[in-house]
This record gives structure tokens, sequence and C-alpha cells, in this order.
């Protein structure tokens, strides 16, 4: 029986294998981390009925029904007035630039229809280019608005006048689900190829043992890392106009904006993407390690960015996390401009802070790489 199973030499063949993981610290923590990870995500951070979606209130004469309306419609929990005094320009801004979901508009007559008894009306503008973000606002905003002005007016319920909820979904009427989900998946593709190739370009050098001749060339730091980050440049443009065709030619997808805006934009992403791929792999030291490290950022990336789940549905703590990745801000951009049509100035929060990531993963990838050296 020892002939085909000893358990002493089982035994330390099993000593043996544990020791190795130990030894590997990046991978052990690798498997502990994932799961870890997916199970704080998917518990806690992923929400896809979102509430406290921030809404702005063009209301002229805010009489007492109005803000009664308004009342109630916060006590919902779906919507947050961050603007509950704006003027139709400051709304239209707010909604073109994200910063609202709902710009609710209250006739300057609103009142005084309400006393006569008339069928009063307002005026719900939604930002459809998530359609899942904002369903489950929409479906509850007639009855509470009703029966808010029915407690107001001191009537009974069901007797006060018919209030019309007129709603626009502005950007995407039609709720067409990949309107929102095409134009990101631009962005995970780009995210997921970039940064795994890049990643591999180090890591690779080192296991074939030619990290000595790349080091012996007469070639600055910097130098050698935009030899490694300069040709996935020209891949990435590559996958955007495949993408970009794909999605007009097969989806459909709208392009209101400027060409010129988008391509700014995906360059600036993809420059991150492969600065931070190029920094993953000076921290690596296989190639199997780059590929965990790049999964071990891509999966939150992916959920908390706002490409899977709606980013206004996640807590706090989850949508601050979200900001530390470049998809998120990139998300934005790319709809917004697709979508809205928006501009430069519209969009400029966005750029500046993919702007930022570059700057910061080119000093950290610089100061790895010097280390390295060393």
């Amino acid at each position: 029986m020892t002939r085909f199973l000893s358990l002493a030499r089982l035994w330390a063949l099993l000593v043996k294998e544990t020791i190795q993981m130990r030894r590997d610290r990046l991978t052990f923590a690798m498997m502990i981390g994932i799961p870890l990870v997916q199970l704080m995500l998917f518990g806690f951070a992923i929400n896809n009925d979102p509430k406290e979606l921030p809404a702005a209130l063009v209301a002229p004469t805010q009489d007492r029904f109005t803000r009664a309306m308004v009342s109630a419609l916060e006590l919902t929990g779906y919507y947050r007035f961050i603007a509950p005094a704006a003027t139709a320009a400051e709304a239209e801004e707010m909604i073109t630039r994200g910063d609202v979901v709902f710009v609710v508009t209250v006739p300057s007559d609103f009142g005084r229809r309400v006393e006569r008894g008339d069928d009063p009306s307002i005026l719900i503008e939604a930002d459809a280019t998530d359609p899942a973000a904002a369903s489950g606002a929409i479906s509850t905003l007639g009855t509470v608005a009703t029966e808010a002005l029915e407690r107001e007016a001191g009537l009974p319920q069901g007797s006060g006048p018919a209030l019309s909820v007129v709603v626009h979904k502005r950007y995407n009427p039609e709720g067409i689900t990949q309107y929102n989900i095409v134009p990101g998946l631009l962005g995970v593709i780009l995210q997921l190829t970039m940064v795994m190739m890049t990643a591999m370009a180090l890591t690779r050098e080192t296991e074939r043992g030619t990290m000595e001749n790349l080091l012996s060339m007469p070639a600055t730091p910097l130098e050698i890392m935009l030899g490694k980050v300069v040709p996935y440049l020209g891949v990435g443009a590559v996958q955007v106009v495949v993408v970009l065709v794909a999605s007009k030619a097969i989806f459909g997808i709208p392009m209101v904006g400027h060409l010129s805006v988008i391509l700014i934009g995906i360059f600036v992403f993809v420059l991150s993407l492969v600065i931070l791929g190029y920094l993953i792999s000076t921290v690596a030291r296989t190639q199997m390690q780059a590929m965990q490290l790049t999964f071990f950022f891509f999966l939150p990336s992916l959920m908390l960015s706002g490409f899977m789940f709606p980013y206004r549905g996640m807590p706090g703590w989850a949508q601050a996390l979200g900001e530390i990745f470049p998809l998120t801000h990139f998300l934005r951009l790319i709809r917004s401009v697709m979508l809205k049509g928006a501009d430069v100035q519209t969009v400029a929060q966005s750029m500046a802070a993919l702007l930022l990531f570059v700057l910061l993963l080119s000093l950290a990838a610089l100061m790895r790489f010097r280390r390295t050296l060393d």
C-alpha cells in the first residue's frame, strides 16, 4: 500500500506546499482578501433601490402647498433636495453635470389652483442615463404628492384636486438599458486589458531574465517607463475605435457631444490605466502575481464605479471609496458627453480627477522603479 500512497510522504508534501504558500505572501493575501472584499461590497455597498437621490426645486412662489409636497417627497427617503430654491438655468446646469438626478418644477400659480380646486400640475425631469436608478423614486411620486396636498388643504383623502405629474425622462426617454451599459463597457474593457497587459510588461522581463539587459541600457527610468507604456496606448486606440464604431453601428448609441471631448477623456483615462499597470508590474515578482493584483483592483472598481449598480444607491463610505478609481470618473465623463452633450467645462471635474490620477500614478511608478534599480 505504501508503494501507491504513503502518509509520511503525503504529509511531507503538504508541509512543503504550506511553507511555500506562506512565503508567497502576496498570493496568500489575495486568497483571503478577494473573498472579503466581495463579501463587504455585495453585503453592504450594493443597493438596487437608491435612496436619498439629489434633487433641485424650481418653484418661484414657494407657497405652503409646495413646501408640504417637498417635505412629503423627502420623507419617502428617495429625494434629497440639495437646491431647494434653484432657478431654471441653475437646475439645467446641475442635471447636465450630474449633480442632481431630479429637477422638480412647480408653476407660479400652483397654490392658487390647489385652493380653487383646479387640477394642478408639476413637472419632474429625471436623469434617465441610468434607467434603474430613478425608477423607484418615480413610482412613488404621484401618490405621495397628492396625499401631501390633501393634508395641507385639510381635505379628506381622495377628495382633493387631481394632481397631474408630468415626468420627463431626460437623455434616455425610452429607458433603453444599452444607452447606459455600452458607453460604460468602453471603460471596463479598456481597464481590464490595459492594466493587465501593462502589468505583465515588467514582470515578463524579470521572469525571462532579461531585466539585467534592460537595466544595462543607457536609459533613464522615465525613458524605460515610457518605452513600456506608449505601445499599449496604441493598442488602446484600436480598442476605442472598435467599441465606438460598434456602439453606433450595432446598438445605435447616440453621440450628442463632440467627438474631440470624448477622445481627450479616453486618452487621459487610458494613460492612467497603463501607468497603473506599470506600477503593478514594479510590485509583482511574477506574472501570476501581476494578474492577481490586476483582478484585486478590477473587482472593487467594477462594483463601486456605478457600472454594475447605481452609484447613488451605495452608502456614503462606498461612494467615497469609489472616488479613488479612475473608472468612476470616466463613466461620468463618457456618459455625460455621449448622452447629454456635455462640453469640456461641464466635465472639467472628471477630467481633472483623471489627470490627477495620471500624475500621482506616474510619480509612484517612477519612485518604485528607482527603488528596484537600487
